[in-house]
């Protein structure tokens, strides 16, 4: 049975997640698209949309002392939408390749942070994989001692980057190849499945490589105990010589 304590922190990171997916996702597009629908212009709704992230961001940062990464990377976003809006022409098939820039961006974003001292989705996972608290941080920043953890780390970084660029070029040339009211309908559709599917395989293949883990240190232990056996043995022999 689960303890208090496991009880308690998974209410917390199931806490964390609703408000932030409620806050960086949800909020924004309700917002943009009530806003929209009653007559604002798509840049006016895109800058008050961006006040929710904002939000999230302060109220991390007034509660955590340090900043929330995820809330940021959904701020700098928003912010890019609103450039690429601003800079582009004004036709119905430019906004629909806004949203592949967008989540080409994001994509070389992910390959680039290969090269920082640590890539995108340890932020993303700290974020997600605690309960924001000083010990499950603590814990979360201790585990990149670990190589088999830096592996899934660079792992899951390399997925979602190589996804979003493919999504990105795919919705591209989607929307050279079929009428507006067809992509419109596709470009959601799309968006949110290769969502879906990356969240899926991030989280079967942190299990995985957990249940490996898990494993290989049941090995050791059991070889570690082996040797001491050994060792005791040795030494009885010895002694009786």
């Amino acid at each position: 049975m689960p303890s208090e304590a496991t009880k308690e922190r998974g209410g917390a990171n199931a806490l964390g997640w609703a408000l932030t997916i409620g806050l960086n996702v949800v909020a924004p597009i309700i917002t943009y698209n009530q806003l929209t629908d009653h007559g604002y212009g798509e840049f006016t709704a895109l800058v008050i949309s961006a006040v929710w992230p904002a939000v999230d961001l302060g109220v991390y940062l007034a509660w955590q002392r340090r900043v929330d990464e995820f809330a940021a990377v959904s701020l700098l976003f928003l912010g890019l939408t609103v450039a690429v809006t601003l800079a582009g022409p004004a036709d119905a098939h430019f906004l629909l390749v806004k949203d592949s820039v967008i989540t080409g961006l994001f994509g070389v974003i992910c390959l680039a942070s290969l090269a920082a001292p640590r890539p995108l989705m340890f932020y993303f996972g700290r974020k997600f994989a605690t309960d924001g608290s000083a010990g499950s941080l603590e814990r979360w920043e201790g585990l990149w001692a670990l190589p088999g953890f830096r592996r899934v780390q660079r792992n899951l970084t390399i997925g979602w980057g190589v996804a979003c660029l493919l999504e990105a070029g795919l919705r591209v040339g989607l929307s050279y190849a079929l009428d507006t009211d067809a992509m419109q309908a596709l470009n959601t559709v799309l968006s949110l499945g290769v969502t879906a599917l990356l969240i899926t395989w991030t989280i079967a293949y942190a299990k995985r490589a957990r249940a490996r883990g898990a494993a290989a240190g049941a090995e050791r232990e059991a070889a570690v105990q082996a040797g001491a056996v050994q060792a005791e043995v040795a030494t009885a022999e010895a002694a009786t010589v």
